[in-house]
């Protein structure tokens, strides 16, 4: 009861002072759509005081959430189980994974984002509305609102209608500013290199959807390429290579799985996995061992095909930049840099120096953390405002 009404309280004071502010405006300017917009404004600003304000990966396999003041505090697959015909939310997260290739004909499990982008508005919204509110849930006091200030990172060759329906998407869950950012600036931000910099930084980030090259400079991209291969490719090369040499069906997460755990780009020492799926051939279920060096052999075309985009990135660079490429490396994030030697491929190829980021699964949404913390950079870089 105290906490109830002590937040009564300070909602009311905060609708006495947004209805003051509005009657002055409203002498002055009338009482129409402007005076609307005006109170929608005001009331955005005062619940922002009793939010959280958090960066967002939006990725096509993962979705990572980081709230300024604390870091990153949920990492959960980009996968949702709903009912079929009421479209009532069922899981969201880990627990929907489980359901993908499990759940009966009632339940479908989507993956709301394809290569990025948005291929489901609705389960979108609703998963990116859970995740606010889970970040905002505390035993405070005074409860935290869900109003927040949001920083997405996006792939840099969306459409411009893909970029507004991520912003619709997050404005939906509640957030008051959405704010999208590139996912190769983001990387290298959350990589600790200088964006604002003369000197040339090469940055290459291979995500479950797509694979983002680029060349930045003076806090901009100066050469830049978008790729929809990346992880969700490796996973379907993994299936189609077993399906056309045992005749055995594999669903993606077990490719996932094997990927994981046995993939490689270069030789190294032989693993093993035993994978088990559906016999092609007589319908009945099949056990067989893969070996890593099956597993490079099926991922060779993908991996030869961004480091094909790598080269060509390179070869479009300004020379002065090329310089310093050469000596500061290529530096590689994203969950598909943690493919082993996957540098090893790209140095053979570039004759330039690569790196692997600290962490590169997270250094998207820790850039999109460090605009949050130091809001001046969010006006010297290139950014897209949202809505």
């Amino acid at each position: 009861m105290v906490v109830k009404s002590t937040f009564a309280i300070y909602y009311k004071l905060a609708i006495l002072a947004a209805n003051m502010v509005l009657s002055n405006f409203g002498q002055r300017f009338g009482r129409g759509g402007f005076r609307k917009r005006l109170s929608r404004f005001s009331m955005n600003k005062i619940l922002g005081l009793f939010s959280h304000d958090i960066g967002i990966d939006l990725g096509t396999a993962n979705t990572l959430v980081w709230v300024r003041g604390k870091g990153i505090v949920i990492r959960e697959p980009s996968v949702v189980a709903r009912h079929r015909k009421t479209k009532e939310i069922l899981a969201i997260g880990s627990s929907a994974k489980k359901m993908l290739g499990r759940a009966p004909a009632i339940i479908e499990t989507v993956r709301p984002l394809r290569n990025g982008v948005i291929s489901d508005f609705d389960a979108t919204a609703a998963m990116l509305t859970h995740y606010v509110k889970k970040v905002h849930e505390s035993g405070r006091v005074i409860p935290r609102i869900p109003r927040p200030k949001v920083v997405l990172g996006i792939p840099s060759g969306v459409t411009e209608v893909e970029r507004r329906a991520v912003a619709e998407a997050a404005v939906t869950s509640g957030a008051r500013e959405a704010h999208l950012l590139e996912e190769p600036m983001a990387a290298a931000i959350g990589a600790g290199l200088n964006v604002e910099s003369p000197e040339g930084i090469f940055i290459v980030d291979i995500g479950g959807g797509t694979s983002e090259v680029a060349v930045i400079s003076l806090g901009g991209v100066v050469v830049g390429r978008s790729i929809r291969i990346a992880g969700d490719e490796m996973n379907e090369a993994i299936m189609n290579y077993v399906r056309l040499k045992y005749s055995l069906l594999l669903g993606e997460p077990t490719a996932e799985d094997v990927k994981i755990s046995i993939g490689t780009s270069t030789s190294s020492k032989e693993k093993f996995a035993v994978v088990r799926g559906r016999d092609l051939e007589t319908g009945l279920p099949k056990s067989i061992k893969l070996s890593s060096s099956e597993i490079r052999e099926a991922l060779a075309p993908t991996v030869q095909e961004i480091v094909r985009n790598i080269v060509d990135t390179l070869e479009e660079t300004p020379p002065e930049l090329v310089a310093d490429i050469m000596q500061r490396g290529i530096i590689m994030a994203g969950g598909g840099s943690l493919l082993p030697g996957i540098e090893a491929v790209v140095t053979e190829a570039t004759k330039v120096p690569t790196f692997i980021a600290d962490d590169p699964l997270t250094c998207v949404v820790r850039g999109c953390g460090r605009i949050l913390e130091d809001l001046s950079l969010l006006t010297r870089i290139r950014t897209t405002r949202g809505m």
